[in-house]
């Protein structure tokens, strides 16, 4: 299709020398949307293009350094065009974890499959959600601008293996305790029927 790989020179030529620090201020550009490009983000955090994985690990990070979402949309951004791209479920993937110290005073950080680091804290939280089917429970980690990773199996299971259980507005709840808050997971009572 002609007009893919149009999208795609363009996004690319949009993106020249956008290896520079720090991430690029998506959220104060407003171009045009200019329609979806054929990139898709799946659920284990590897990105496609026309289908085909993209292999260069350099081009997956610059594109989720204009990585932007709007509303229930995501899109990649500069400062003359938007993309519409699919993704799955979240657009990153937490790969590795760090912890220091434990209950309350415990830290964790994270780093995302483009090496994007994050402590947990205020403005990087833990959230769960349920598995679509079963009971099984899906850890995120808010890395920026409203975009989340979703933590691998592996280390979901690590998170989950700190969890406790204390009262989450007025009931108890199985969580994980982090950098002075709480981050419930699911009621105690649906933990001890298991």
């Amino acid at each position: 299709m002609s007009g893919e790989g149009g999208a795609m020179e363009r996004l690319l030529a949009a993106l020249k020398g956008g290896e520079k620090r720090g991430l690029p201020p998506v959220e104060r550009w407003n171009p045009d949307f200019c329609g979806d490009i054929d990139i898709r983000i799946a659920a284990d955090g590897t990105w496609f293009y026309l289908g085909t994985p993209i292999g260069r690990p350099a081009l997956v990070k610059l594109f989720s350094s204009v990585l932007r979402r709007d509303g229930e949309d995501y899109v990649l951004v500069t400062p003359v065009e938007k993309l519409g791209i699919t993704v799955e479920d979240a657009p990153f993937q937490a790969v590795e974890m760090a912890v220091d110290g434990e209950g309350q005073a415990r830290a964790i950080a994270f780093r995302t499959q483009v090496d994007d680091l994050v402590e947990v804290g205020p403005e990087h939280p833990i959230r769960f959600e349920r598995e679509a089917a079963g009971d099984g429970l899906k850890p995120y980690v808010h890395v920026r601008r409203n975009l989340w990773a979703r933590l691998t199996r592996a280390l979901t299971y690590d998170l989950l293996a700190l969890g406790e259980v204390r009262e989450a507005g007025g009931v108890p709840h199985f969580g994980v305790a982090v950098a002075g808050a709480f981050y419930p997971a699911v009621p105690a009572s649906e933990i001890d029927a298991a």
